[in-house]
């Protein structure tokens, strides 16, 4: 069977994961946050905040979903911006 549309990279530094990290830390200060204060709201370090704003980690759906929540950010319209640049 023939691929279709761009092969997926493994790597976290791909221009995709750089624009969703971009988009992620514009959400998070659109918020009024730190990555104190958000990983406050996620229970978790601010390194963990860190690491994924600076295309150190990747996070999966599930994690994207409770970030996004615990900055009052719509998921769905994060995802939409995204598919513009990538």
């Amino acid at each position: 069977m023939a691929s279709r549309g761009r092969k997926l990279g493994k790597s976290v530094h791909s221009a995709g994961q750089t624009a969703l990290c971009n988009l992620m830390i514009e959400a998070r200060k659109r918020a009024g946050l730190t990555q104190q204060d958000l990983a406050t709201r996620l229970a978790r370090t601010q390194s963990f905040v860190a690491k994924y704003e600076g295309g150190e980690r990747r996070i999966d759906v599930v994690e994207f979903v409770a970030i996004c929540r615990a900055m009052s950010a719509e998921p769905v319209g994060i995802l939409k911006k995204l598919a513009k640049l990538v």
